[in-house]
């Protein structure tokens, strides 16, 4: 494939989580809501994308990420007790936001921003992780190709405003995405290895 060609590339598939030898069934995307994504752009993972880049439609495939090329190694330091008062707004502690399996907007002192699930909340404590959720696991995923074509400069300019945030998470504009790229948005139940 072309590195400089963008594809429209649309697929349904199962998506399984391996660990110790288990697996575990944590997306789908049918024929109906296939997972659409323009190659080239950055809305998948990489090797995800290479696997499927030179398929046709109608193809079937079948593969499994290793941890490194899904979403890493899980890091226990990754997973920060914070004090609660971090967390206060107008003096109270922030209870609509803050509670188990929340994802939480955070902020370092130098100003990136990054997102952490809350794994635990106690009367002084809340406990972030701040893994991919999906950190730790081998990912297979086996399916088919249902379009893969050249995309069109409008189909890239909104994958553009989409990949900025222009229209959040599972907003795409219009358009009939079921996914933002291998459970990254938090949609859905991604499930969890460790």
């Amino acid at each position: 494939m072309d590195e400089k060609t963008n594809k429209y590339i649309a697929v349904a598939y199962k998506m399984y989580s391996v660990e110790d030898g288990e697996s575990e069934l944590l997306e789908e995307a049918t024929d109906e809501k296939p997972f659409i994504f323009i190659s080239n752009m950055g809305a998948t993972l990489p090797a995800f994308e290479k696997e499927l880049a030179d398929l046709a439609p109608g193809e079937e495939f079948d593969f499994t990420l290793s941890t490194d090329d899904a979403y890493g190694d899980y890091y226990d330091e990754r997973v920060l007790e914070l004090d609660k008062e971090v967390f206060f707004i107008d003096g109270k502690f922030d209870n609509e936001r803050i509670y188990e399996d929340a994802i939480v907007p955070l902020q370092n002192e130098e100003g990136q921003q990054f997102q952490g699930v809350v794994s635990k909340v106690t009367d002084d404590k809340v406990t972030v992780d701040l893994n991919h959720p999906l950190a730790g696991c081998e990912l297979h995923f086996f399916g088919s190709v249902l379009a893969s074509r050249e995309a069109t400069n409008q189909e890239i300019e909104q994958m553009a405003k989409l990949l900025s945030g222009e229209y959040g998470c599972g907003g795409c504009g219009g358009g009939d995405c079921s996914s933002c790229g291998g459970g990254d948005c938090g949609g859905g139940d991604c499930g969890g290895c460790k």
